[in-house]
C-alpha cells in the first residue's frame, strides 16, 4: 500500500480528501502533520492514522511516508511542493498551485531532478463525468461547439477564513476561477489566445470577490462569472449546433445536486440523461497519482505542465481585468 502524509489539518483534508484515499484501493494515510499537534491527534483519531507530528518538515523526513498531500494556504505550496520532491516524496498539491505561471517552473525542476511525481489537485479533470464530456463532443453529440457558459459562486464573508486574506493567496478566481477554466481545456483539448475580464475586489479584504470573463478559443467562446459572495450555484453548458451539454454538478460533486450531464437535441425535444452516482473524484484522483508513482505507464494525471497552461490563463484574466479591451493569455 502507497503511504500518504498530509500537510494540516485542512477541511478539504478532513472532508473530503482524506476519508476517500482511506477508502482507495491502493493508499492509506499513514501521517499527519499540524502546527498544532493537538489538532493533528483529533484527526489522526478519527482516521486512525498511525504517526502525528508538530512540524511539517519531520513528516517530510519521515521513512513512513511515500507521497503527500499538500491542503496548506495557497502561498505556501511552491515552497512545500518542492520541499516534498527534494524529501523524495511524491507530491498531491492543493490548487492553485501557484499566484503565478512561472512559479511553476522551480516546481517542474524538483521534480525532474528527484523522478518524482507531482500534481495539482484538479479532482475534477478524474471524474468519469468530465470525462464523458470530452467524449461527447469529440464524437460529435452536440455538432460543432460554439459557446460554453460556466459559473461558480459560494457566500464567504468570515474575515479569518483564508479566502478572504491576499497575503495567503485568497480570492475568487485563484479559490474557484480555475475551475471553469481547467474543465474547459480538458472537455475539449483546446487552449485559448485571449481574453476580457471585470474584476471587483472587496473594499476591506483586498480580494477578487467576482469576476466576470470572456474567452476566445478561436472555434468557440467561453463565458463564465465566479464569485464569493454570491448565493451558491454550479453549472457548465457546452452548446452546439446540433445540440447542447448542461453538467448539474460539475465541480464540488455531489454536494451542489444529482451528479449527471444531459445532452439536448437541438430542438430541444429529447434529451439524454447520464448519471455517475457512485464516482468519488478525490478517490479516483488519489488512486491515479499512486499508480503513476508506482510507475504505470497507463495512469494519468494532471500535469505540471498542463498547470502552467490553466495558471497563465487566470493570470491573463487579472491583467484584462486591469483594463477594457482583450487581453493575450
Amino acid at each position: 500500500m502507497f503511504r500518504w502524509g498530509v500537510l494540516s489539518t485542512a477541511r478539504i483534508g478532513r472532508e473530503q480528501v482524506i476519508p476517500q484515499i482511506q477508502d482507495s484501493e491502493n493508499g492509506v494515510v499513514t501521517a499527519i502533520a499540524s502546527r498544532d499537534s493537538s489538532k493533528a491527534q483529533a484527526v489522526a483519531d478519527r482516521f486512525g492514522i498511525p504517526h502525528v507530528f508538530s512540524s511539517y518538515d519531520a513528516l517530510l523526513a519521515s521513512p513512513e511516508v511515500d507521497g503527500v498531500y499538500i491542503p496548506l494556504p495557497t502561498s505556501d505550496h511552491v515552497a512545500f511542493a518542492i520541499k516534498a520532491a527534494d524529501a523524495g516524496k511524491h507530491v498531491l498539491v492543493e490548487k492553485p498551485l501557484a499566484l503565478d505561471a512561472k512559479e511553476i517552473a522551480r516546481v517542474i525542476e524538483a521534480r525532474d531532478r528527484n523522478n518524482v511525481v507531482v500534481s495539482e489537485a484538479f479532482m475534477v479533470t478524474y471524474h468519469p463525468q468530465w470525462r464523458k464530456v470530452r467524449d461527447l463532443i469529440a464524437e460529435g453529440a452536440i455538432g460543432r461547439l460554439r459557446h460554453v457558459q460556466g459559473v461558480f459562486c459560494y457566500h464567504n464573508v468570515d474575515p479569518d477564513n483564508m479566502r478572504n486574506k491576499p497575503e495567503l493567496g485568497g480570492g475568487g478566481l485563484p479559490d474557484i476561477g480555475v475551475y471553469p477554466t481547467v474543465t474547459t481545456r480538458f472537455a475539449t483539448g483546446l487552449e485559448p489566445g485571449r481574453v476580457q475580464a471585470v474584476v471587483e475586489r472587496d473594499p476591506t479584504f483586498g480580494t477578487d470577490i467576482y469576476s466576470s470573463v470572456k474567452a476566445d478559443f478561436g472555434s468557440f467562446e467561453l463565458s463564465f462569472y465566479v464569485s464569493t459572495q454570491m448565493a451558491l450555484r454550479q453549472s457548465m453548458v457546452f452548446h452546439g449546433d446540433r445540440g447542447f451539454i448542461e453538467v448539474n454538478a460539475p465541480f464540488n460533486t455531489p454536494d451542489y445536486g444529482d451528479t449527471r450531464l444531459t445532452v439536448f437535441s437541438a430542438d430541444h425535444n429529447s434529451a439524454n440523461i447520464f448519471r455517475f452516482p457512485r464516482a468519488r473524484q478525490y478517490r479516483l484522483q488519489a488512486e491515479a497519482i499512486v499508480r503513476a508513482a508506482q510507475g504505470s505507464a497507463e495512469a494519468t494525471v494532471f500535469t505540471l505542465e498542463d498547470s502552467v497552461k490553466n495558471q497563465k490563463l487566470v493570470d491573463a484574466i487579472f491583467r484584462a481585468g486591469a483594463h477594457d479591451g482583450w487581453e493575450v493569455v
